[in-house]
């Protein structure tokens, strides 16, 4: 069954996706971002190119290196090219999610963020998933 986890109170969401996605490589997990839209999707890929202390190289699902890129970045769910890790940004939530070993979502600090993803965190819980819970600001849960 996929593991969920929910990161609450990101004050920047990029870094966080960078964050995460610098352990997976580590591990030498595959990262899948799911972006809300196309512009997000730009964004989060441009964001991981520049990451001044680590290499973190991304592509598109659609790229002919898709297949060897340990983070691919897009707003399509309709090629899956591994299974490990999801990066959740889309509402709601993609049907693909159950396909993953792992999913992530990751939660701002303002309250329309966060209303969208307690419908989310209802979504998995009534379903029987385990949910784990972060608090970037550390908070208890």
């Amino acid at each position: 069954m996929t593991r969920v986890e929910f990161f609450f109170n990101v004050e920047d969401k990029l870094q966080k996706v960078a964050e995460l996605s610098e352990k997976a490589v580590m591990k030498n997990v595959k990262v899948m971002v799911l972006a809300g839209d196309e512009s997000m999707a730009a964004a989060t890929q441009a964001y991981l190119w520049q990451q001044p202390i680590s290499f973190l190289p991304n592509c598109r699902v659609d790229d002919v290196l898709a297949a060897h890129s340990p983070i691919i970045v897009d707003s399509r769910a309709d090629k899956l090219v591994h299974d490990d890790v999801l990066i959740n940004f889309q509402h709601p939530q993609s049907t693909i999610f159950s396909r993953f070993k792992r999913l992530i979502e990751i939660v701002g600090i303002d309250e329309a963020d966060k209303v969208l993803a307690r419908e989310r965190y209802k979504f998995y819980r009534d379903r029987g998933y385990e949910i784990r819970s972060y608090d970037a600001l550390g908070k208890a849960l």
